[in-house]
């Protein structure tokens, strides 16, 4: 059975908060002013979600994203931000962690933390206790695990004791489904919302002739069609990434419609 989800804000897990279906990514970013002239549009036509993490470029992904939040207004944008592992490890070094990254980017809490993936010497509790105890501390709102499968979702869930698991951010495209088999069922059904990093392939799906076939029939590009395909899953948002404002425009572009039933089943089929 294919339930397209139409609408164009989507729930933040089980927490009755909603977010824009589309987000902006803040990796590999190779002007920084003109990244940030891009979120600010971004911002501007309601896109409000910014994902940035620690390890990108050094902490100065964190700056410009802080930027945004103040010239916006940090009530304005919803950002989400990641930190290894290692710096989860155990609750004390998790809270001195964020702190600093809060100072770096001059607000004082984020609205999603997230531990951005898993390294085999170091227990999924553990992070759990982390993000845990810093969202006890007000420096995040909410929670979240970032490159976790079905497996790890499950034993992220078991931890909790306090907070939910509102969002699991993974790899997902028209390229990708391999999420289509089992965690996205799942985190349906547990209401936890995926953000698809990597939904556009950085940009190849442009040329892909399938999506230029679907696309001409919409007045759509190709890009549009590979968005608002993984957005018409229920609880799935998009982070595509991008330093132009034109792009942001073509990102902006993917929501207000939706494909037919037909289209979404070819396209599950890529």
């Amino acid at each position: 059975m294919f339930i397209i989800d139409k609408k164009d804000k989507k729930p933040l897990g089980d927490t009755g908060e909603k977010v824009s279906a589309i987000g902006i990514g803040t990796w590999g970013i190779s002007n920084f002013e003109s990244m940030y002239k891009a979120l600010l549009f971004a911002v501007e036509l309601g896109i409000n979600q910014i994902d940035t993490a620690e390890i990108y470029h050094g902490g100065k992904a964190e700056e410009i994203v802080g930027r945004v939040a103040k010239e916006v207004g940090r009530d304005n944008v919803f950002i989400t931000n990641k930190l290894s592992p290692l710096n989860l490890s155990e609750p004390s070094r998790g809270e001195k962690v964020a702190k600093a990254r809060l100072t770096r980017m001059g607000v004082s809490y984020f609205d999603l933390l997230l531990v951005h993936w898993i390294e085999p010497n170091i227990s999924i509790e553990s992070y759990i206790r982390s993000l845990e105890n810093i969202a006890e501390k007000g420096y995040t709102r909410y929670i979240g695990v970032s490159n976790f499968y079905l497996l790890e979702l499950k034993k992220a869930i078991e931890a909790t004791k306090k907070f939910d698991i509102v969002v699991d951010q993974v790899k997902y495209s028209v390229y990708d489904k391999a999420i289509e088999y089992d965690l996205l069922p799942f985190a349906i059904q547990e209401k936890i919302t995926i953000q698809a990093y990597t939904p556009i392939e950085r940009g190849r799906l442009s040329t892909d002739r399938r999506l230029k076939e679907i696309a001409l029939r919409y007045g759509r590009t190709p890009i549009q069609v590979a968005l608002n395909y993984l957005i018409s899953h229920e609880f799935v948002t998009a982070i595509p990434k991008t330093e132009r404002r034109e792009r942001i425009r073509e990102f902006y572009g993917a929501l207000g419609w939706r494909l037919n039933v037909e289209d979404f089943k070819k396209l599950s089929r890529v």
